[in-house]
């Protein structure tokens, strides 16, 4: 498939779409050009489709352990269906890695007791929140897709490019 060049080398290019895919994901809208707004557009709606389809791909497993005592325990385990394990790796090849930002009334031990369960919050947001959010949506209107908006602000100052608002439905 072709893509615009963006007036950018392929490395460059490259990195300013993750870069900016993965803002619009995190934050829900970025402001941008209109060229870069339809390249980004196309790769978002891409992985967030991705996470619609494989959001709900879960199994219940039953493991057993020892414990110090020698008593068997047997836990129930959520795990991932090969399917959603692959779209999992598949996002996590494209966008970038974000910590997750430390609130103000946090301490650095509250923090790290929190983010210590999540290793890639994006990838967590996109199958427990985006996902479910757009698959409900999708089986509300009957369609599928659609999951960004571009607003247009008008011209910019210094090149007279255009700039738009790309924002999640």
């Amino acid at each position: 498939m072709a893509n615009r060049k963006l007036g950018r080398p392929t490395d460059q290019r490259k990195a300013l779409l993750r870069n900016q895919v993965t803002s619009l994901l995190w934050n829900g809208k970025i402001e941008t050009t209109l060229a870069r707004a339809k390249e980004v557009s196309s790769i978002a709606e891409r992985l967030i489709t991705l996470a619609v389809r494989e959001c709900d791909n879960t199994v219940e497993v039953e493991k057993s352990t020892n414990n110090d005592k020698g008593q068997t325990v047997v836990l129930k385990v959520t795990n991932d269906k090969p399917s959603k394990l692959a779209a999992r790796r598949q996002m996590m090849r494209y966008l970038y890695e974000i910590p997750s930002p430390r609130q103000e009334d946090e301490t650095r031990a509250e923090y790290k007791a929190r983010t210590r369960e999540v290793k890639h919050p994006l990838i967590e947001k996109m199958m427990r929140e985006i996902g479910p959010k757009y698959k409900a949506r999708a089986a509300e209107k009957g369609t599928g897709g659609g999951y960004t908006r571009i607003v247009r602000k008008g011209p910019r100052r210094g090149d007279g490019a255009e700039m738009v608002v790309l924002m999640l439905v």
